[in-house]
């Protein structure tokens, strides 16, 4: 709801900035819960919105985005205020969120829909990008194998998948240690 509350009051109130500085990007990171509580803390961060992107099913739901067959991934949303941030600073950010490395999936979710994804607008954001695959494998010495994909369409999920974690912090806790998802980032991640 403080969501919504900001945005609107952005909105009315920050008109021509809001047209000029307003910019969204596209990444699939796993379990979209835990990358909607990574970037909301960012600065320069407006809003999240937790869905689906990049299949073939048009209005997907999560039990069918679950089954593997429609081609999306589970997919964030981030809309930011480009006079405070920008698209390589958040791909950095996206980056020592996820394992790039894991080619089932992120953490203690596995399959198709919860592989890592970074979805690109432009040829200026798909060179961004590759450039930050060469370095991480060169760091790490070996092969990133998150996808890279012209973005195309975003389909909100389900309400109660939106600020999951604040509503359900619990669970959501629960969830996030049982997956040792904070461990295998410092490993990663140092």
């Amino acid at each position: 709801m403080k969501k919504i509350f900001l945005i609107t009051y952005f909105i009315l109130f920050n008109s021509n900035l809001y047209a000029s500085n307003i910019s969204k990007v596209y990444f699939a990171g796993g379990c979209f819960w835990c990358m909607e509580e990574s970037f909301d803390k960012v600065e320069g961060v407006i809003n999240t919105v937790s869905g689906y992107s990049g299949g073939h099913l048009k209005n997907p739901k999560y039990e069918d985005v679950v089954k593997n067959t429609t081609g999306h991934y589970e997919t964030l949303e981030i809309t930011y205020d480009s006079s405070k941030t920008n698209f390589p600073k958040l791909l950095d950010i996206y980056w020592i969120n996820i394992d790039p490395f894991d080619t089932e999936g992120q953490f203690c979710d596995k399959g198709e829909s919860y592989k890592s994804v970074v979805f690109f607008e432009n040829e200026n954001q798909k060179k961004i990008i590759e450039n930050s695959i060469k370095n991480i494998e060169k760091k790490f010495n070996k092969v990133v194998v998150t996808y890279v994909k012209k973005f195309d369409e975003f389909y909100m999920a389900e309400t109660y998948h939106q600020d999951y974690y604040e509503k359900n912090f619990i669970r959501y806790l629960m969830y996030k240690n049982a997956c040792q998802r904070e461990e295998t980032l410092n490993k990663i991640w140092g």
